[in-house]
C-alpha cells in the first residue's frame, strides 16, 4: 500500500501528516485519489494535481518503484 506525507498544510491537515492511498480512479483522463490518515479517522478525495503539488510518496509496499516499471 502506498503511503504519502503532506509537504505543506492542506485542507485542514498539517504539514507532515501521513496518509495511506486507499483508492485510485480514472474517468476520461481525470485521475482521482482517496487517502486516509494513518489512524484511519479522516479521509480526503483529491485530484492528480493536488496529489503531486501537496504530497510526497514515502513508501510503495508493492515492491516496485513506479520509476522502475517498464513495458515488456
Amino acid at each position: 500500500m502506498k503511503m504519502y506525507k503532506l509537504k505543506n498544510n492542506f485542507k485542514g491537515f498539517k504539514k507532515g501528516t501521513q496518509f495511506y492511498l486507499i483508492a485510485e480512479s480514472e474517468f476520461i483522463g481525470v485521475k482521482d485519489f482517496v487517502l486516509r490518515t494513518i489512524d484511519l479517522a479522516d479521509r480526503i478525495a483529491i485530484n492528480e494535481r493536488e496529489l503531486h503539488n501537496n504530497f510526497i510518496l514515502l513508501k510503495n509496499s508493492s515492491g516496485v518503484n513506479s520509476n522502475e516499471v517498464t513495458d515488456a
